[in-house]
């Protein structure tokens, strides 16, 4: 019943930013956990960050941390990733994904439900 439609992907210079931004419709995701997968070619889709329903818990992926934040809106039904210091290694298809909350330890682990088309980041060097 959820629909995820991710948006803010392009083209950037290494050590630009973006933000994506998840625009969730359906359903509320106020009470999911949220979280953005990235795929580059030839590599598995993996998991970069999370996000608790309460937005107090984080997860990110070691590449990730000190440059990726992400924060959701339920107010407005929405989840961002704020991408700083880009690299050409971030170059990929990035993924909004939600599912119910679940607490412990692994609280952000997949699978995730609700899965969004995915909007392509392009570093440049």
């Amino acid at each position: 019943q959820v629909q995820l439609v991710e948006s803010g992907g392009g083209l950037v210079q290494a050590g630009g930013s973006l933000r994506l931004s998840c625009a969730a419709s359906g359903r509320s995701v106020s009470n999911y956990k949220m979280a953005w997968f990235r795929q580059a070619p030839g590599k598995e889709r993996e998991i970069v960050s999370a996000i608790s329903w309460s937005g107090m818990n984080t997860y990110y992926e070691d590449s990730v941390k000190g440059r990726f934040t992400i924060s959701r809106d339920n107010a407005k039904n929405t989840v961002y990733l704020q991408m700083n210091s880009l690299k050409p290694e971030d170059t990929a298809v990035y993924y909004c994904a939600g599912d119910s909350a679940r607490s412990g330890s692994r609280w952000y682990v997949p699978p995730y439900d609700y899965w969004g088309q995915g909007t392509q980041v392009t570093v440049s060097s």
